[in-house]
């Protein structure tokens, strides 16, 4: 058996430190041994991007990232999204707009979101269809989970009302 390793790590603005085996997945810690359930299992194959987290600014399938490699890194799950009193306008955007049934790639598309609209703060649906191409959905269809990310962008950047005739 292979020796476990000690991996420091900055999950949601808090440094945590754990241990995990070479070989496990940091789903499996983030799910397993620090308990921050919202990363989904799907596939475990990359492909569905249920179990997305934004690690060092990049949206990553937890199931393809090995945990020892989160060493040093900066991972926002969907735990840390929400302030204190509140959702964050990405998550209220997906209730307004119905984006979700199951839940189960709810957080995924929500933390692929987010790292999306931080680099394109004003998409066009077609931008938005092709980032979120590596996220699926069996239960809603995909033009409401589209009209969701469309309103958070608008919202994020003050343009509401023009935004509005622009949604699918």
């Amino acid at each position: 058996m292979a020796k476990k390793r000690i991996v420091t790590a900055t999950i949601n603005g808090r440094e945590e430190e754990f241990l995990c085996q070479p070989r496990q997945t940091l789903l499996e810690v983030l799910r397993n041994t620090l308990n921050l359930t919202g990363a989904k299992e799907g596939c475990s194959n990359g492909n569905c991007g249920a179990c997305s987290v934004i690690m060092d600014g990049k949206a990553v399938n937890t199931c393809m990232v090995l945990a020892v490699e989160a060493e040093g890194a900066e991972i926002e799950t969907i735990e840390g999204l929400a302030p204190h009193d509140g959702l964050d306008p990405l998550q209220e955007a997906f209730l307004e707009n119905a984006a979700l049934q199951c839940g189960i790639c709810t957080p995924g598309y929500i933390m692929a979101a987010k790292a999306f609209l931080e680099e394109n703060p004003n998409p066009t649906e077609e931008e938005i269809r092709f980032s979120m191409a590596g996220n699926l959905c069996r239960c809603t269809g995909y033009d409401k989970i589209v009209r969701a990310i469309q309103q958070a962008a608008c919202e994020r950047s003050g343009q509401t009302a023009s935004c509005e005739k622009e949604t699918v």
